[in-house]
């Protein structure tokens, strides 16, 4: 079957409920699209923890070689990173017990989808987190940082 996004009254639950957004493939270039939406989401109030297994830190935050070295429960994972390369992440995500397997917008790999779906996670292909965010929870209070 193919693949269809959750309702956006689920996806506005999911991001009320979530509190900590693994970014996986952010980068540590304030340049990147990865950057600024991990710093956007962190500003929202959400916890970032960085995935990238080149760099040590990013906004100020561990940053850590794969999910499975995350020390801590992971409610999103969100991924920044080329759709051929995705599955792995996708049965990272489940082993680590996620809630939710997010791709950014231009993002889509069916099977990756399958298998998150399969493992009980909430997938959410080819659609931006900070643009979803900013529709759904819009008076979600900012940090300011």
């Amino acid at each position: 079957m193919p693949y269809e996004h959750p309702a956006r009254e689920d996806i506005r639950k999911l991001l009320e409920q979530s509190h900590t957004i693994a970014v996986v493939g952010c980068s540590d270039n304030p340049e990147r699209t990865s950057y600024q939406i991990a710093e956007a989401m962190q500003a929202k109030g959400y916890r970032i923890i960085p995935v990238n297994p080149n760099a040590d830190n990013i906004l100020g935050e561990i940053c850590y070689p794969t999910l499975m070295d995350v020390p801590e429960k992971i409610d999103i994972v969100n991924v920044f990173r080329r759709s051929e390369t995705v599955v792995p992440i996708a049965e990272e995500a489940v082993r680590i017990g996620a809630k939710a397997f997010w791709l950014q917008l231009g993002i889509l790999n069916e099977e990756a989808g399958r298998i998150a779906e399969e493992g009980g996670l909430t997938v959410i292909m080819d659609r931006c987190i900070k643009v979803e965010d900013a529709i759904l929870l819009p008076d979600r209070k900012q940090t300011g940082k």
